[in-house]
């Protein structure tokens, strides 16, 4: 099987958005404008090629991004430097593709100097399956905070590298 990380570009952009809608419940909503903006602020925009077809794509940033995210922003006021990892999807039919983007992004934080990897995930509507792959990861928990009005609550997690 031919599998391949590389980076995310334009022509990427409608099936990381169909990826996106797969799993919005889990993630904020994306449209190609958002996209644009964020890949073009991103330090690390890759995707997950497999037989030709974008099964998986990680977007992250460092600090000092043109980023509104709250959950960056909460990042950016406690850690001078980090690599926030924004969202990670996977394909539903493509689980196990997540691990090496992982990989692949701590040895792309580590040759770029970044002391952190920050990330965070729902606790509140639960989600069981990343609270578990992130400790498997050496993720640990630095803080939580609510959402959406209180309707979601997120553990906001980090591993030292």
């Amino acid at each position: 099987m031919n599998v391949a990380i590389r980076p995310a570009v334009a022509g990427d952009f409608a099936a990381i958005l169909a990826l996106n809608a797969e799993s919005v419940h889990f993630l904020s909503p994306l449209d190609t404008a958002r996209l644009q903006h964020l890949h073009a602020q991103a330090a690390y925009h890759r995707v997950v090629e497999v037989e030709g077809v974008v099964a998986a794509f990680l977007l992250a940033f460092r600090e000092g991004a043109d980023y509104d995210s709250p959950n960056y922003r909460w990042f950016a006021q406690r850690y001078p430097e980090f690599l926030y990892i924004d969202r990670i999807v996977v394909s539903t039919d493509r689980h196990g593709r997540g691990a090496l983007l992982y990989e692949d992004l701590f040895a792309f934080a580590r040759a770029g100097g970044a002391r952190q990897v920050t990330c965070e995930f729902d606790v509140h509507p639960p989600n069981p399956a990343s609270a578990g792959f992130h400790a498997r990861f050496g993720f640990r928990e630095v803080g939580t905070q609510w959402l959406g009005g209180g309707k979601k609550q997120v553990s906001l997690q980090a591993r030292s590298l």
